[in-house]
């Protein structure tokens, strides 16, 4: 009985309804037959023909010659400049510390020799002042000085193709909503209907959408649902649950939730989010297992509130410092090399760990409001959890090997970025193949076989998650969440929402919503940009910039509301206990309390702090 509602849950039982799924369908396509609008045709110019038009511009001022004629070199020189003009590197700095292995990633063709010239070129013969007035100049082309209804023929052509792919974008992001809201199909069949949809539309190649479904993030999901599963064999996460909860006088659902946002959301703020949810999932699965009676043999509402609250308490923690996620990094390097504020680590965390002590109460106050258990003591499960544990005696093997790889596998999470910068490491690792490397790592160990990974691994989720990262990422590289929230902010200025609070609760608010849809990286970079050229606009040279900065990159972690929205609600959703629209159930009201939440620190506490000597707005 309880696996038939487990099923249920997660609706993989389930076939197509098409009673509700023809809706999706219908306004899929009724967008992409709809004329395209004159905004999108102008960011595909942005987007498809600015980055020629850039370099073009960049080698006639730096050599006299357009792109076509100038040296290998000379070609690079401006590529690279070009790369770090979109990433909001504007400072010459930012490209004196590029490498060869930054320049592959970007797909910038050049060898070491190359390289080298480029980099003397600029460091020799470019003064920082010539540098960035050059970039800033290059950016006012890119997005002012190119018109479509000016472009060549050709250029027109390419422009109309990325306009296309925003128009396609937009009408996968009405289509993958509504089908996770209504689950009219199920979960993993959307993520491969994403795929499908960008290849049969021309957005991506066969093979790019290939590649796009194994990225790092997946493996990270996949490898951190094999270790689990490797806990809950081993019974080591029955171990660590007793250790955490055997001091709590009492041991309620309410006040084990608490616990969970009190460990959980301060750490989110130093640790990946990815890795707390997958240590503390098979802990939550275990306290739902062992909390079950005769009288109440299933409560689907105790699953919901304990899975929801490592999911939320893992979300409302990245903001706290700037280790917390790329996003906040994205952030504040975009201040320094557009404005050249600085921000440092220990300043940020000072202004903004006060979010977390606002949200911990607030959201744990809005889980046990929004999911009312049946089961409301735990004391049976304590009680039942220290049993198993005496049977079970001393720590065997499994167990010993369980935890020693676990723990190699956090220090490398933690180290192999830094490693990798000092040298350590000849490559590259990234969490994800660390986390498989684990996984593997258990059964070399003999801690577990492939069978506990088929049986205990729900895979749907992995392939919900690469669908999610290649959502995400279009959004991101076809123009499509610029231009949205370009698009709103254009509609709500005339409504004199365009200046100091008004102007950054509406900014907040779109970055906020456009996290949902991808991960909180991208829509930090995507919006980013948009929210400070505003506020560089409308208060410059004031604390409104840095203000600006953080907030925004603060909303970029409110993705509380969607299973795609973060890797800690997709890790979650892999107990089986959640429904899509459990997210929604609580993630709306924190949603909207958290955004109030940065108005009202900006308002009061960081208005009345200030920054560094800068003038109020």
């Amino acid at each position: 009985m309880a696996v038939e509602k487990k099923q249920k849950a997660t609706g993989y039982d389930k076939y197509v309804e098409w009673k509700i799924f023809i809706l999706p369908v219908v306004l899929l396509f009724g967008i992409l037959m709809m004329p395209t609008p004159y905004g999108m045709k102008d960011v595909g110019t942005e987007y498809k023909v600015g980055p020629k038009a850039v370099v073009n511009y960049l080698t006639r001022t730096l050599y006299n010659k357009p792109s076509s004629d100038v040296e290998q070199w000379q070609l690079i020189t401006a590529q690279m400049m070009e790369r770090n003009m979109r990433m909001g590197a504007l400072h010459k700095k930012g490209f004196l510390k590029r490498d060869l292995m930054w320049a592959k990633k970007y797909n910038i063709p050049l060898d070491q020799k190359n390289f080298k010239k480029a980099v003397a070129h600029i460091k020799e013969k470019v003064s920082d002042e010539a540098y960035l007035d050059i970039m800033k100049r290059s950016l006012d082309l890119r997005k002012h000085g190119l018109k479509y209804e000016e472009l060549s023929a050709k250029d027109k052509k390419t422009a109309d193709q990325g306009a296309w792919h925003i128009k396609v974008s937009i009408a996968m992001v009405v289509f993958v909503v509504l089908c996770f809201l209504t689950e009219c199909i199920p979960l993993p069949g959307v993520a491969f209907c994403i795929g499908l949809l960008l290849v049969f539309s021309g957005v991506v190649s066969r093979k790019s959408v290939a590649m796009l479904y194994w990225d790092d993030a997946c493996w990270f999901i996949m490898g951190s649902l094999m270790f689990a599963a490797a806990f809950i064999k081993t019974g080591v996460d029955k171990r660590v649950c007793l250790m955490i909860f055997r001091k709590i006088a009492i041991p309620s659902a309410r006040w084990i939730t608490l616990i969970f946002f009190i460990i959980i959301t301060p750490l989110a703020a130093f640790i990946s989010d990815h890795a707390l949810a997958a240590m503390f999932l098979p802990i939550g699965m275990l306290l739902y297992q062992n909390s079950l009676t005769r009288e109440v043999p299933e409560d689907p509402e105790l699953g919901k509130l304990l899975m929801i609250t490592i999911a939320m308490a893992c979300n409302i923690g990245g903001p706290g410092a700037p280790s917390g996620g790329a996003r906040n990094v994205i952030m504040m390097t975009y201040l320094n090399d557009m404005f050249g504020l600085d921000i440092g680590y220990f300043q940020w965390v000072t202004y903004c760990f006060p979010f977390l002590l606002i949200m911990i109460p607030i959201t744990w106050v809005s889980v046990n409001w929004r999911f009312k258990p049946r089961i409301t003591s735990l004391a049976p499960a304590m009680s039942q959890l220290k049993n198993e544990i005496d049977k079970m005696g001393g720590w065997n093997r499994k167990q010993i090997w369980a935890v020693i790889i676990f723990i190699v596998m956090i220090f490398g999470w933690f180290t192999e970025k830094t490693f990798y910068e000092l040298g350590i490491y000849p490559v590259r690792l990234g969490i994800g193949v660390i986390a498989i490397a684990g996984a593997v790592a258990y059964l070399f160990a003999g801690v577990t076989n492939w069978r506990d990974y088929q049986e205990r691994v729900d895979w749907g989720v992995v392939w919900l998650y690469a669908g999610a990262i290649i959502f995400g990422r279009t959004l991101d590289s076809t123009g499509a969440a610029y231009w949205l929230a370009r698009t709103v902010l254009e509609f709500l200025s005339p409504l004199g929402m365009d200046s100091g609070l008004p102007l950054m609760g509406i900014s907040n608010g779109i970055t906020a919503v456009i996290t949902n849809l991808m991960a909180d990286g991208p829509s930090a970079a995507a919006v980013g940009p948009i929210t400070l050229n505003i506020a560089g606009l409308v208060h410059p040279g004031t604390t409104y910039l840095p203000f600006m900065a953080m907030s925004t990159a603060m909303a970029s972690s409110f993705a509380y509301c969607l299973i795609i929205g973060t890797p800690p609600n997709a890790i979650v959703y892999a107990s089986g206990y959640l429904e899509p629209k459990d997210y929604l159930r609580v993630g709306i009201p924190i949603f909207v309390i958290a955004n109030i939440a940065v108005l009202f620190l900006t308002g009061i506490y960081w208005s009345l702090r200030g920054f560094g000597g800068l003038p109020g707005f």
